[in-house]
């Protein structure tokens, strides 16, 4: 589902000169579907630079990042930006560390627009959305309010039922149990597995040891391309 070979990123430092920073090269690893592939080293080895590279936040220096994406394979390092918004309304899905959402918007809304964008009935997508914020622990009283005045850990909660809600067949989950308690940790491992079941390709970023016990199939060592930068 994901075949990258020879990426590399370098950031320029604008108000230092121009000074360039050097953060990952020559990245290259694949993703089958039905696996979970964790990024494992160091805090700024570069492992939250990778997930933003194959989902098009960061544009890469070099190398190349093949998705397979509706019938064919698509290069996200040199695809348009309009065909990068494509592929994340068809085929990426991702949970960063902090929910980003309209203010004053309500939590039912929040988790079920992925659904509603890719036409989804909006009773439907509002009851699959009320399901998974039940299933993590979200009471039902709370989903007309915004998310805006939740906790962190509720928030967080909020972010992964936003995340998993999409039948996406990719999903990048940069540190999605951070903030959360050892009960509701053992939910989002459950979330993954269903995930991998249904043949998603899964790319994450865990820190939580016995978490990335249970979910990775295989670790990738982001110290080795680190280095090679």
């Amino acid at each position: 589902m994901i075949d990258i070979s020879g990426a590399a990123k370098t950031f320029t430092m604008h108000l230092q000169a121009g000074v360039r920073l050097p953060v990952v090269a020559n990245v290259s690893f694949y993703v089958d579907a039905g696996e979970c592939v964790v990024l494992s080293g160091p805090s700024g080895a570069g492992k939250s630079s990778i997930l933003k590279m194959i989902f098009g936040n960061y544009r890469c220096d070099e190398g190349r990042i093949a998705v397979r994406h509706d019938g064919g394979v698509i290069d996200i390092a040199g695809a348009a930006p309009r065909d990068i918004l494509r592929v994340r309304r068809q085929t990426i899905g991702y949970v960063s560390q902090f929910l980003r959402a309209v203010p004053r918007v309500a939590t039912i809304d929040v988790v079920a627009e992925p659904l509603i964008e890719n036409g989804i009935p909006r009773d439907e997508a509002k009851a699959r959305a009320g399901t998974l914020l039940r299933r993590l622990n979200i009471a039902e009283r709370l989903w007309s309010l915004p998310p805006s005045t939740f906790s962190g850990g509720e928030q967080q909660r909020v972010n992964i039922a936003r995340g998993f809600i999409s039948d996406r067949p990719i999903l990048l989950l940069d540190e999605p149990t951070a903030s959360l308690d050892a009960a509701n940790r053992r939910i989002v491992v459950e979330l993954v597995a269903e995930k991998k079941n249904r043949g998603v390709a899964l790319v994450a970023i865990v820190h939580d040891d016995e978490v990335r016990n249970l979910i990775a199939d295989r670790l990738i060592d982001v110290a080795s391309f680190a280095t090679a930068a």
